[in-house]
């Protein structure tokens, strides 16, 4: 469906409730009320069958089925009030108006996780935390005025909707606080789930404020929820509701705000209601899930610390160390008698001809091969190093010239066999500049193995020279 079709059926959504408020009570009302229903649940089907495909199909099947369910309650209602005369207090339709609660949460869970996959933990710790200080302040004003006077029995199905509420919250905070975009389809997605939880408010709320001729009302206004909801999966970018989202590293001041809210919630309320078992426990909850998200956000920093330290001592192209290393383990290693060490200092020959005919990509995918051979071909504790371009080094302390020369042969050979590219195979070779040194000289270890390569170059290059 197009922007515009999806915004025309809002629209239409939008009159058929507002019609739907100004005549509920009457049998015109309920001939609008489940004749919208009807074509509602209709469109989620066909939009979870026809626009959605495999995991996300999932989702909006759940998505549908709640719409269904919620839809199968009110019908109950109906019939129950035309045959009988009267509604139950508590009865069958609770369990098609409870059902989607879970079903809801679960779809909207499962589009955090598709939209953060393995990066959830931060945002489940902040959801919870915002959940339980705004449990704390349903407790008191909302859930407990439920259970006073009243049995086990007659409490427990009324308890069960604000306990939904707090269900599909944290869902729906999973959703607000996880990455992606956030554009129409996540926006009309966020209002529905918010309608729902305004609407459920309200009728706990205003029983207690106004008539039941103005609160009865509401049911018609939760045909607009079902409708944002559906909306968002009938948009044509659709798509971002399930898109990974690039996870920010730092947190948020707005998220320090609300955090600080949450944890502050339950103490304040202790102070003005007396304080009880639910309210301390909603304070160490919420202190508990404070500090468990600084952890986090603490050791978020350390790794982000140590992939900046990592990626300064690393070539991005080949992963092997830089010049900086390279110079750093240099300056520290000192050959002796009994500890000598080698350098071989590679310039491959035949890449410019390479990149000039293949491109920069084929380059790239050559130096990335050679890197990986050259790793291959050493001890762990040897080190392999880029210079940039074409030019590799190798610090290979505790190895003689001869096995130094025996290293640079197996190299020039592993380095010549032929590269796979886009079905070419491409082949370089290698010029080996080898300095190996049983004691400290005047000249470097580099520098020796530098000149010797360029002697091997003009030689012929794919081979070796020892610097004398």
């Amino acid at each position: 469906m197009s922007r515009a079709g999806v915004w025309i059926f809002l629209v239409v959504t939008f009159v058929v409730a507002a019609v739907e408020v100004a005549v509920y009570f009457r049998l015109a009302g309920e001939i609008v009320h489940v004749t919208a229903y009807v074509l509602l649940c209709a469109v989620a089907w066909w939009s979870a069958f026809r626009r959605h495909e495999g995991r996300d199909r999932r989702i909006w099947l759940l998505v549908a089925a709640c719409q269904t369910l919620w839809f199968t309650g009110d019908a109950y209602e109906l019939l129950e009030l035309h045959l009988l005369g009267e509604t139950s207090a508590v009865g069958p339709a609770d369990v098609f108006w409870l059902g989607p609660y879970p079903l809801l949460a679960t779809a909207l869970a499962l589009m955090a996780r598709r939209r953060a996959p393995g990066r959830l933990r931060s945002s489940v710790v902040d959801a919870l935390t915002l959940t339980v200080a705004a449990a704390a302040v349903s407790w008191p004003f909302v859930m407990k005025p439920l259970t006073d006077g009243a049995t086990f029995a007659e409490a427990a199905v009324p308890l069960l909707y604000p306990i939904g509420d707090v269900v599909l919250l944290t869902a729906v905070l999973l959703i607000a606080l996880s990455p992606g975009a956030r554009t129409a389809p996540t926006r009309l997605l966020l209002a529905g789930v918010v309608w729902y939880l305004l609407m459920d408010v309200g009728w706990t709320a205003l029983p207690y404020l106004v008539s039941e001729d103005i609160y009865g009302r509401l049911n018609a206004a939760m045909l607009i929820g079902n409708a944002l909801i559906t909306a968002a999966g009938l948009h044509p970018a659709r798509a971002e509701l399930v898109s990974p989202g690039r996870a920010s590293r730092t947190l948020h001041p707005a998220r320090v705000f609300f955090l600080a809210v949450a944890l502050l919630t339950p103490p304040v309320l202790n102070v003005f209601i007396r304080p009880d078992l639910v309210g301390l426990l909603a304070s160490v909850v919420c202190a508990l899930l404070v500090v468990v998200r600084f952890v986090l956000v603490v050791r978020e920093q350390a790794r982000t610390q140590e992939q900046l330290a990592h990626q300064a001592d690393r070539d991005p192209l080949t992963g092997l160390a830089n010049r900086s290393v390279l110079g750093d383990r240099l300056a520290r290693t000192v050959p002796a008698p009994d500890a000598p060490v080698a350098v071989l200092y590679l310039d491959l020959d035949g890449f410019k001809e390479i990149n000039d005919q293949y491109g920069h990509e084929a380059g790239d995918v050559v130096l990335r091969t050679v890197s990986e051979r050259l790793t291959v071909a050493v001890r762990e504790g040897d080190l392999v190093a880029r210079l940039g371009g074409d030019e590799f080094v190798l610090l290979c302390p505790g190895v003689s010239a001869e096995e130094a020369v025996t290293l640079a042969e197996r190299i020039i050979s592993d380095v010549a066999r032929p590269v796979a590219f886009e079905g070419h195979h491409l082949v370089v070779g290698g010029s080996i500049g080898i300095a190996a040194r049983t004691e400290p000289a005047a000249e470097g270890l580099l520098r020796s193995a530098d000149a010797a390569m360029y002697e091997a170059k003009r030689l012929g290059r794919g081979r070796w020279i020892l610097a004398g």
